[in-house]
């Protein structure tokens, strides 16, 4: 489907914030802006496939749409929550294990672009990705 493929980072917007936000400490910000992150994707009716490949790890993740699971970041906070399809856009919300707090994420193809938003705590960052 149109999220199908192999998407590279081209550019990060307030991602630094967001990651100051999250707790992320100075050091893992300043690397995490960097990370060079690669997202695979494939879809097969509402199951989704997701391979992210960074300087820092490879994880693999498979979930269902509206069906809550597990997943990990980087700086090894741990989140639960779904992923659902709302028109033309893949939206999340995911729960923090350590405080409860709540995690906003969409993917959505903009031109050519995958453009994922994450909302934390009232602050909004985007990554644009290219095929």
């Amino acid at each position: 489907m149109a999220f199908d493929g192999t998407w590279k980072i081209d550019r990060n917007e307030n991602y630094e914030k967001f990651m100051e936000a999250m707790g992320i400490g100075m050091m893992k910000r300043k690397l995490g802006a960097h990370d060079n992150l690669k997202i695979t994707i494939q879809q097969n009716g509402d199951k989704f496939n997701v391979k992210e490949q960074s300087n820092f790890r490879n994880i693999e993740i498979e979930f269902t749409l509206g069906v809550p699971f597990e997943y990990s970041l980087a700086d090894g906070t741990e989140l639960t929550g779904a992923w659902t399809l709302e028109g033309n856009k893949l939206v999340a919300t995911f729960t923090r294990k350590d405080n409860g707090k709540v995690l906003k994420a969409t993917r959505e193809i903009v031109g050519d672009e995958l453009v994922q938003t994450y909302v934390y705590e009232g602050v909004e960052s985007k990554r644009f990705f290219k095929r």
